[in-house]
């Protein structure tokens, strides 16, 4: 809890803080009870759970068209981990090292979601671990 409270008042002052500083709360609570060794959607059940004990709203696994220059039709679609309260995407991963396919499958996803927060999160290591991701 100590490490978690001086995490709180270095990122105080970041854009939507407030929000991410609930879901990596709830993402540790899920690392803490289920550790790593598992895929990635039971993470993603037990931090729903966790998301909704604290109030957060959020839609889980939502689409996206991906267009491209000035097709009207879309090329494709993604689907994002979570969406919460609307302004903070979050990605979730459950590998032994995340490496530069997953920070920039998500700064796409910034992109294609006209985002400016997003949260990677890691359950596949010894130790959760996350990235802040700001476009």
């Amino acid at each position: 809890m100590f490490i978690f409270f001086i995490f709180l008042i270095v990122t105080h002052h970041l854009k939507h803080a407030d929000i991410t500083d609930k879901i990596l709360k709830s993402a540790f609570e899920v690392h803490k009870f289920l550790g790593n060794g598992f895929q990635e959607v039971i993470y993603q059940r037990a931090l729903a759970y966790e998301m909704r004990i604290l109030n957060l709203n959020f839609n889980r696994e939502l689409e996206q068209d991906i267009f491209y220059k000035d097709l009207r039709e879309p090329i494709g679609k993604r689907r994002v981990d979570f969406l919460v309260e609307d302004k903070v995407l979050v990605e979730l991963k459950a590998v032994s090292v995340m490496d530069d396919a997953h920070l920039n499958q998500v700064l796409n996803y910034l992109k294609i979601y006209r985002l400016e927060v997003a949260l990677l999160i890691n359950f596949g290591g010894k130790s959760m671990t996350f990235k802040r991701l700001v476009r």
